[in-house]
This record gives C-alpha cells, sequence and structure tokens, in this order.
C-alpha cells in the first residue's frame, strides 16, 4: 500500500521494521538505492550505514517530495530544530519556496500555509487548480489556426497541387488551407497535460474530482506531444496575462526538473530544492522587504579581472550610499567556531578585496538554537567579518 514518508534533513530512512516510523520496504529501499546511484552528482539522498540497522538511506540539505512509481511519497522537510514539529518545518519550507522568483510559489497564502498536513504535492496540485479555476472563470481563450483538409465544399484557399494530387479521381472535393478560430491553441494543450500528468499522480479525492472536472472542461483539446518544444512556442503578452500562473505550474509539473535535474525510471515525480538556495532566497526577500537596496548573485567582479576568469557571485550585495555590505548565507547549523568552513572564510575575504567600496561583511546561518555562538573577526583594520543567525521561524 502507497504510504506518505515525511522526513527531516539528515533523517534516516531503512528497510522495513515495524518499531519505527521511517521505513520503507525492500523493493522500494532498492529503487531509491538505484535512483540515488543515477545522481551521483547532487546528493538528494546519501547511502550510509547505521549501527544496528547496516544500510540505511540519509536525506541531505534538498527539500521538497518525491514520488515512487507505486506511489510511495516522501518529503522532506527542513531541519530547523530538534524540537520543531514537522509541521512547522513544513510550514518553513512553504514560506522559504513564497521567495522564489519565476516560481509559481509566491501565490502561497495564509490559508496554504495552515494546510500543512496536507502532503506537499498534493498541496501543489490545489495551488494549480485554483489558478485553472480563476483562468476558466474569465473563459478559455481562443486563436486562428491555420488547417488543411479535404471538404465537400470550398473553403478559404485551394491548394492547387494538392488538389491534382488528392483529388485527381475525387472531383468533387477540394483540398483547401483555411483559418479556423478555435480554442485548441498551444497554451490549452499544456494545461490539458498538465491536468492528465496530476490526475495519475494525486492520492487525494478532493483533487481528483477537480481534475477530472476540469478535463471535461478541455474535453475537445489536444494534449501536448512536445511538451519542451511547446513551452518554448507560448508568448505571454498583455491578452495572455491570465494564463501566466498557470503556465508556469504547468512547467514545474510538466518539467520538474527546472529546480533539481535528476534521472531515474523508478521515480513517478520529484520536486526538489537546495535548501541553500532557498535559505539565499529568503535572507534576500527579507532584507529588500525591509527597504534595502539588495542583489542576489552580483556578476559584477572577478577574481582575475584582467581575463574576466573565476567570477565572484556574492549571495546577497547591499548597496547603501556610497557603501556595499556583502554576505554570504550558508545552510548549515553552527554551534561551535570550528564549524566555521576556512573556505567560507577566504571567500569572504575575495569578496572584500575585490569590492572596493565594502565596509562590512557577513556570513548568515540560520538560528537552529536558542544560544549560537557570537562570532567576529577582522582580516584588516578596515575589513571586519561578523557572523549573525537568521531565525526564519520568527521573520
Amino acid at each position: 500500500m502507497a504510504r506518505t514518508i515525511i522526513l527531516k534533513e539528515y533523517d534516516y530512512l531503512q528497510i522495513k521494521d515495524n518499531s519505527k516510523s521511517n521505513y520503507i520496504d525492500e523493493k522500494v529501499f532498492i529503487k531509491l538505492e538505484s535512483f540515488i546511484l543515477q545522481n551521483e552528482h547532487i546528493q538528494y539522498l546519501k547511502i550510509t550505514t547505521k549501527k544496528g540497522y547496516g544500510k540505511v538511506l540519509q536525506a541531505q540539505n534538498y527539500c521538497g517530495v518525491i514520488q515512487m512509481n507505486d506511489g510511495t511519497t516522501i518529503e522532506i522537510v527542513p531541519k530547523i530544530a530538534d524540537d520543531k514539529s514537522l509541521e512547522i518545518s513544513k510550514k518553513i519550507l512553504l514560506k522559504m519556496l513564497k521567495t522564489l522568483t519565476k516560481s509559481p510559489f509566491k501565490n502561497i497564502n495564509k490559508a496554504n500555509l495552515k494546510s500543512s498536513k496536507i502532503p506537499l504535492l498534493e498541496l501543489f496540485i490545489s495551488m494549480f487548480l485554483d489558478e485553472v479555476s480563476k483562468l476558466v472563470r474569465k473563459g478559455i481563450k481562443s486563436d486562428y489556426i491555420q488547417k488543411e483538409e479535404n471538404l465537400k465544399y470550398l473553403k478559404g484557399k485551394l491548394k492547387i497541387n494538392e488538389q491534382i494530387k488528392q483529388n485527381y479521381i475525387h472531383k468533387e472535393r477540394f483540398y483547401v488551407e483555411f483559418d479556423e478560430f478555435v480554442n485548441n491553441r498551444v497554451e490549452n494543450k499544456l494545461i490539458k497535460t498538465t491536468l492528465q500528468f496530476l490526475y495519475k499522480k494525486s492520492k487525494s479525492n478532493k483533487n481528483q474530482q477537480r481534475l477530472r472536472e476540469f478535463l471535461f472542461v478541455f474535453d475537445d483539446i489536444d494534449i501536448s506531444h512536445s511538451i519542451k518544444e511547446d513551452f518554448s512556442k507560448i508568448k505571454l503578452n498583455r491578452k495572455m496575462k491570465d494564463y501566466e500562473q498557470v503556465l508556469i505550474w504547468g512547467r514545474t509539473f510538466l518539467l520538474e526538473n527546472s529546480f533539481s535535474p535528476y534521472s531515474g525510471k523508478d521515480i513517478a515525480f520529484a520536486l526538489l530544492f537546495d535548501m541553500n538556495m532557498l535559505f539565499e532566497s529568503y535572507v534576500g526577500y527579507y532584507l529588500k522587504k525591509r527597504g534595502f537596496d539588495v542583489s542576489l548573485q552580483d556578476r559584477e567582479k572577478y577574481l582575475v579581472e584582467s581575463h574576466n576568469k573565476f567570477a565572484l557571485r556574492p549571495d546577497i550585495k547591499i548597496k547603501i550610499k556610497d557603501k556595499i555590505i556583502i554576505a554570504d548565507t550558508k545552510w548549515k547549523k553552527i554551534s561551535k567556531e570550528k564549524e566555521i568552513s576556512q573556505s567560507d572564510m577566504y571567500q569572504l575575504f575575495a569578496y572584500g578585496k575585490k569590492y572596493d567600496e565594502v565596509k562590512k561583511l557577513y556570513i548568515i546561518y540560520p538560528k537552529f538554537m536558542k544560544e549560537q555562538p557570537k562570532l567576529s573577526y577582522k582580516y584588516e583594520d578596515t575589513l571586519p567579518l561578523k557572523i549573525v543567525y537568521f531565525d526564519i521561524e520568527k521573520r
């Protein structure tokens, strides 16, 4: 029977053990192990050993959802603190997703945040269906589409060469080319394709019912047989503004590797997010909301500027009048000074030397504990570095 398993970062999955909740059947374990080996370049999960359990699978710093072909669903949520519930962790994940640019998650609202007991995939499907509902209420758009047909009557433009080839015997027919005003346009095809795709993935009776209702609305529309190519044909203008959010969701579901690429035939669906990327997005969003002039992943400087080699990409650059503050965000638990990476210290020093106007440097870690070590350093008298801790739950 299909199950939904919720893990926090760095929690373990093991082969079935009735005394533990984080277990999976051996067949599922083997398939997940194969998925890990096929994606060794990105550690979504890690194969390791645990005393008393043997081989286990350990979640890493990627959060989101993995659904197997047999329906087994694994949700991975942020490890904020040991004493925080899974619901709080999931709520924080949704808050962080909301800050991603060019994603459908910006429309996450208070009601969605209160729905933390709903499986992540079902929540995402529900949000997509809400957008489809808005679109249907406003009306599905039609367009002129060029068609060629062999008709019993003359319509549009007669194609002489095809007329001779096709109707040499059947003189009563007309091979014609004409424009027809229909709703079978590429945007509607992609929406229907998304509806069909999600109908196979959803385990929620409510979502399945809504999917059936919308599939009925799109009944006379074809599905897309070349998804990537069809997405490349879309041109959203002022008249097509109502389609924007629906199609962003469609791209997220149908081309789910747009966030984290993966391969593996035993995986039905995966939507996984690098927590370093999410943490940077959330901190940047918070600073912008506070009124700071913030740019993320600044591309102004190179380590070797004479040849524009070895690009420097500070996570956050804040401009205050003629001064600059550079900060790097690190999704990592810091409980003592020795856990600060030497490479991170070198990296910030390079930023400080290359950005002439820099007055302050920061490394920002998430606040996981009530008491975090207070740390600050000086590379030089005019180049201080401070370690700060960002409380995601309260901001």
